[in-house]
């Protein structure tokens, strides 16, 4: 069975400064990685053979408007079946360069997962065979996912504040 010690010295002597952020949040390991070896690393979990990590569950991103230099992420979540071992890849990305290369050589599943990670955050993954919008149309000019837009509507007289809570 694998750890999640185990496995992360293995990919600190393997890749060294390039990955950072170690974590185990409810037992998921959890690593950050450079965007330049995140490609290199997936695939070295992937064809590891004592690992087996053949499953790519997910790639999203996530947008962190406060977090200067690092306002977005990419988020890979693989998982071993034979394993049942599961880890979580993290590149961050300043918001003047939304770039980072695809994994759809690697996981033909990737390719629907980067289009609406794409489509939702504007995050643009270099070499992608058909990187266009998957859920929205064509015609929009943002990135429905992207924390660019107040929460609430301040010009609404229709509320009443006492309902909620304030």
């Amino acid at each position: 069975m694998l750890s999640n010690e185990e496995v992360a010295q293995t990919i600190i002597q393997q890749f060294g400064d390039a990955v950072s952020d170690f974590d185990d949040p409810f037992d998921l390991l959890t690593v950050s990685v450079t965007r330049e070896q995140v490609i290199p690393l997936i695939q070295y979990l992937k064809e590891q053979p004592s690992y087996q990590i053949s499953f790519l569950t997910d790639i999203t991103g996530v947008h962190y408007p406060d977090s200067s230099g690092r306002e977005f992420c990419v988020v890979y979540h693989l998982h071993s079946f034979i394993n049942n071992f599961r880890v979580r890849v993290k590149v961050y990305l300043s918001k003047d360069d939304l770039h980072v290369p695809t994994a759809t050589k690697l996981y033909l599943s990737a390719n629907w997962m980067e289009r609406e990670t794409f489509d939702l955050f504007g995050i643009i993954f270099d070499g992608h065979p058909d990187l266009r919008r998957i859920l929205n149309m064509e015609e929009m000019d943002y990135h429905p996912m992207r924390k660019e837009y107040p929460l609430e509507d301040a010009t609404r007289e229709d509320k009443i504040d006492a309902l909620f809570g304030r």
